[in-house]
């Protein structure tokens, strides 16, 4: 199968295979021949004469019917187009099954034909060959047959009989998969992107005898259809994230082809039809438009194999980025245009079209020109790289069938790389004819800091061209998820509602939910904004029809700009709907920066075309020319001055794990064949993201004290869960005493945690924690109190709690030293701090390797500890080293020390491009010693207003202290929990808004926990008209809510105004629980509400 990868194929040509049958059954004139029965010669001859009668009699019919003999003529020509693409698609099918059983022999005396004949045992380099999992495939394949003929008889044939009074008789009366089995050519792994997943691309064949029928029973004479042999061919990309540090391992799996597979298929019966020219193409067509609405780029299937899985992240995540296409020019075209029959050569009217997956875009064409410009912008989303290709076709313009003029296909994971490619690409398929392209990564910001360069930026670099649309300065990504109590149809029927989305100029709509006034879309949307200052969102629901309107929102994108992360993910209330309408929508704005360090110079004009080879500088284009584009020699390109890692870099944060003390454990020990009972000697074994710790044993103690302190740094990856197990040491094996779970989200939600853990699986016990998630901050100034406050602390595994984390990003290196031999090292680097090492890969033969992967490590004083890097060939032979004492990033701007470091024991010019970011990181067990008023106003720490209890807890030593055990323990006394609000006023929209995010220690108003709700109204407020209320949350003592309300109020009523907020149990009439959990009440003048406020406020259990 030739495909447009670089992986091995299973195509082959039908002449070759053709010729090859022909041989086998052509007979020997030589050879003795049977002698046939006198019976089968007359019926053969019977046979001939009836189908040359049949032939004829169309055209005795339409004489005497008196039909124009161009009807006859034309029925003919269909005749013969159907004959002829039926016969095509069965030589096709019998040449690819003939190949698929005599492989090896045909591969063997055609080894060198192409290297897209090689059979599976011949191995490629950078392709796998899975010829383990072909065998278990073709030996599950009756198995999977039976499934789907379930499916079809069982499933799907009674939903077509429901769907039409019509298809009531329809049935399936054969489902057959066959005896030839799907087959997996190859499997590419990438594993050097992301360590979080695991990236496998599958080169899929099938060429199937397959046999399925279909019939109308009411026309069984003549309503009969079916399938009968398949082909398929394509690559399938595998995508196994996140990986987790639980079985199964792997959090889903989503699969999607990147470009559309070629497919193949033989039709019978009366979708015979279906093969007539035209009908052919079209069905083919329909058919891959149906696999491509959810399995082709940008739409994928995602399989979650955990829960509490974000799985919308999953099918419709953030773009790689943006690359902005610039068509600049062309030369040498090859002239296609003639005169007087080819007397007199013309030239030609030169256009293009560049494809990115399903985006296509088409340049205007210059007439008679051989050397056109263009000068044309373009900008396309990339989803995945590696894998998406840029094609660009040019053609000359003309009345009848435009001539093609050449192609050029390039892998965008070189832009990637690159940043800035500008260069001229030679065209392939024609004699002559180069193109110039400059070609832009635009990387996804997810702050303003850079937002008004870039505006000014696309101000000022203007492209003066024919492109209508400017430059972008963001994009918006729209996740629509579902909508509850959508107004009814009259009649009190339920609608059908769909959605149109438009941002200025550009409308889109989601698919429609049938018959629902809850309807779910689960759709994704990408605009391109070229202001988000003064832009909006419009969404209007609709009925199907498009004319009843069901709700309204608009949303200014200017909110984006002041929520944290651009985005917004929460539910909104539609207008001009019912009073509980509301949509869940999740909104994000990335702003597209372009790091223009990294530009080439751009070529003045285009040179004769040479050999590219070697590394170093020349790497991209080097690159480039294997992948199979030609590329001109162009100036050396500068080095970049500064780093570009991922956008999840120095994303991870730090769980600190205190244990403490357990109680009431039970005992295992005995003495004298039981008849002694005895204690336990408990440990404790902790796990989360990989990591396992262990504490020491304590000798015969049911209630012992460990007083341990551990700290990880963890990825926020959905469904990570710490678990504790405790076991009684033994001599020989030791006892279980029981174990628990805590869910990471709910660490991370918090912050800070400290209670009594319930052990699960035996009779009695509990575990005191304090687990804190720690905040990471860039102010220097806080550093000299969290090392006053860490000095003070002690733990018995002789822990030192750690004051910072430092992130590493190693890029690149340049101008290493060659070995004695002359040759270039295969350089790695390693990374040392204190005692904890890393280790990059070890590069391929360069002076100027290039890394491009980030460590972190822990750090218990950033003003003495000191970061080791060292370079050596293969772990062997030094490169070259640097020492990096922390306490200069204290020095630094936002503690980032980005550029390039000259290396010792090297060359003078050897050097090393990484950055290093340190992060400081507050305990609140700090905060509250010090107090909220030493916080700089400038550190991004949501105001906490901690209770009596959780003050006492960070100022006191150790203690054994027992605690209520009701429900999941927590904060005792008057206090009843807390809830966290976010209080703020639009003055553009002369609105205020409310946001209830979650509660935390709540108190239990039933054995098993609360239902908890929260219920406010602003004060003063005679008719109620602002009461509101939340959603209610079903046994849960921290909920989280993390819903908004808005009232149309002007900022001089709103301080006016008192925020009386109630915690509530939602009970029902004739329940004897507790309805009241706490209160709290705010006077909204003593707030900022122009600037927002988001805090955690304490309940009590009346209002002060």
């Amino acid at each position: 199968m030739p495909t447009g990868d670089a992986g091995p194929g299973r195509g082959m040509g039908t002449e070759a295979v053709g010729s090859a049958q022909l041989k086998e059954s052509v007979p020997n004139p030589m050879e003795p021949q049977p002698s046939s029965a006198p019976g089968v010669g007359a019926v053969s001859v019977l046979w001939s004469f009836g189908k040359c009668l049949g032939t004829l009699l169309p055209v005795y019919l339409a004489g005497y019917f008196g039909f124009s003999i161009s009807l006859v003529i034309f029925g003919l020509m269909v005749y013969m187009g159907w004959k002829h693409s039926r016969d095509g698609k069965q030589t096709r099918l019998r040449s690819a099954m003939y190949l698929l059983e005599n492989e090896q022999d045909f591969t063997t005396t055609r080894i060198f034909r192409s290297k897209r004949d090689l059979p599976s045992w011949v191995n490629f380099p950078d392709v796998e060959k899975v010829e383990w999992l072909n065998k278990i495939l073709q030996q599950a394949w009756p198995f999977v047959g039976q499934y789907l003929e379930k499916l079809l008889v069982e499933s799907i044939a009674p939903a077509i009989r429901a769907s039409s009074t019509h298809l009531q008789t329809l049935s399936f009366t054969k489902v057959n998969l066959g005896d030839k089995a799907m087959k997996v050519v190859g499997v590419k792994a990438h594993t050097e992107h992301d360590k979080r997943q695991v990236l496998l691309d599958l080169y899929i064949s099938y060429v199937g005898d397959v046999e399925i029928n279909v019939e109308v029973k009411k026309l069984c004479n003549f309503c009969k259809a079916g399938v009968k042999g398949i082909q398929l061919h394509g690559k399938l990309r595998v995508i196994l994230e996140p990986l987790i540090g639980d079985v199964p391992l792997v959090g889903a799996i989503t699969m999607f082809f990147i470009q559309r597979p070629k497919l193949d298929i033989n039709w019978t019966g009366l979708t015979n039809l279906l093969d007539i020219p035209g009908l052919s193409s079209m069905s083919d067509t329909m058919i891959m438009d149906a696999i491509a609405s959810f399995l082709v780029l940008p739409n994928r299937l995602t399989i979650p194999l955990v829960a509490d899985l974000h799985v919308a992240q999953l099918r419709s995540p953030l773009p790689r980025g943006i690359v902005r296409i610039h068509l600049l020019e062309a030369e040498s075209l090859a002239p296609k245009d003639s005169y007087i029959r080819g007397v007199i050569a013309g030239k030609s009217d030169p256009y293009a079209v560049l494809r990115v997956g399903t985006q296509t875009f088409t340049s205007h064409h210059v007439d008679n020109n051989l050397n056109p410009q263009w000068r044309e912008m373009y900008e396309v989303i990339v989803h995945e790289v590696p894998g998406q290709e840029l094609e660009v076709e040019v053609f000359d313009k003309d009345p009848d069938q435009d001539d093609f003029l050449g192609r050029v296909k390039l892998d965008l994971g070189l832009v990637r790389k690159a940043r800035v490619l500008d260069e001229w690409f030679n065209l392939k398929d024609t004699p002559s004819g180069r193109v110039h392209l400059r070609l832009e990564w635009l990387s996804l910001l997810p702050n303003i800091d850079q937002l008004e360069q870039v505006l000014q930026r696309n101000k000022n670099h203007a492209i003066s061209s024919k492109t209508a649309d400017p430059p972008s300065a963001a994009i918006l990504a729209i996740y629509l998820d579902c909508a509850q109590e959508l107004p009814m149809k009259k009649g009190n029927k339920d609608p059908s509602p769909m959605v149109q989305l438009s941002v200025q100029d550009t409308t889109k709509e989601s698919r429609t939910c049938y018959g629902t006034n809850n309807p779910k879309w689960e759709d994704a949307f990408t605009f391109f904004i070229q202001d988000p200052c003064n832009q909006d969102v419009d969404i209007q629901v609709k009925d199907d029809d498009r004319a009843l309107s069901l709700g309204s929102l608009t949303i200014p994108l200017s909110r984006l700009l002041v929520s944290p992360d651009l985005a917004m993910d929460q539910w909104f209330q539609l207008e001009n709907a019912g009073p509980a309408s509301r949509i869940y929508i999740n909104i994000i704005l990335r702003v597209l920066w372009l790091n223009e360090e990294a530009s080439p110079s751009t070529p003045v004009s285009p040179t004769p075309l040479v050999s590219v080879s070697g590394e170093g500088e020349g790497g991209i284009a080097a690159e480039v020319a294997s992948g199979g584009v030609h590329v001109s020699p162009c100036p050396p390109q500068t080095r970049p001055l500064q780093t570009s890692p991922d956008l999840s870099f120095a994303t991870e944060g730090v769980l600190r794990i205190h244990l403490l003390e357990a109680k009431n454990l039970i005992a295992k020990d005995n003495f004298m064949g039981g008849m002694v009972k005895g204690k336990s000697d408990p440990y404790v074994k902790a796990r989360v993201g990989g990591v396992t710790f262990r504490s020491h044993v304590i000798k015969e103690n049911l209630n012992p004290t460990w007083n341990e302190l551990y700290e990880v740094v963890l990825t926020q990856l959905p469904g990570q869960e710490v678990q504790f197990e405790l076991y009684d040491k033994d001599l020989d094996q030791d006892d279980f005493l029981g174990r628990f779970k805590i869910s990471l989200r709910d660490i991370i939600g918090s912050q800070y945690t400290d209670q009594w853990y319930t052990l699960n699986d035996v009779k009695s016990g509990h575990v005191h924690l304090v687990l804190e998630w720690l905040l990471e901050v860039s102010n220097p100034a806080r550093l000299d109190q969290i090392l006053l406050h860490q000095s003070q602390q002690s733990y018995q595994n002789k822990a030192t709690p750690s004051a910072a984390v430092l992130f590493i990003y190693v890029e690149r290196a340049h101008g290493l030293p060659l070995k004695k031999s002359g040759k270039e090292p295969k350089a790695g680097v390693e990374l040392s701090l204190r005692g904890p090492s890393h280790r990059t890969k070890v590069c391929d033969r360069s002076t100027s390797p290039q890394w491009d992967e980030s460590f972190y490590f822990l750090v218990r004083d950033p003003k003495q500890e000191v970061l080791i890097v060292k370079l050596s060939h293969s772990w062997g032979a030094a490169l070259g080293s640097l020492v990096l004492p922390v306490r200069e990033l204290l020095s630094e701007p936002g503690l980032v020390l980005d550029r390039w470091l000259g290396l010792d024991g090297a060359l003078p010019e050897s050097e090393i491009l990484l950055r290093a970011t340190l992060k400081i990181l507050e305990s609140k067990a700090a905060v509250y010693v010090g107090g909220p008023g030493d916080l700089s106003d400038s550190e991004e720490i949501d105001s906490v207003i901690p209770s009596k209890e959780a003050a006492t807890a960070a100022n006191q030593e150790l203690r054994h202290r027992a605690m209520s055990l009701q429900g999941d323990g927590g904060l005792s006394g008057t206090n009843k929990g807390q809830v966290k609000l976010s209080l703020s006023y639009f003055t553009e929209e002369n609105r205020l808004v409310v946001i209830v995010h979650s509660c935390r220690h709540l108190a239990a108003c039933a054995k098993d926990g609360s239902d908890p709700y929260v219920s406010f109204i602003l004060l003063p407020d005679k008719n109620r008209t602002t009461k509101r209320k939340t959603s209610v949350k079903k046994r849960d003592l921290n909920p989280e809510f993390n819903e908004r309300f808005d009232f149309d109020l002007s900022l001089e009523e709103a301080g006016r105004k008192r925020l009386d907020l109630s915690v509530k149990n939602s009970v029902s009439f004739m329940s004897r629980e507790r309805e009241l959990i706490g209160k709290v009440q705010i006077d909204l003048a003593k707030l900022d509400l122009g600037a927002g406020v988001t805090q955690w406020y304490d309940l009590t259990e009346e209002a002060n």
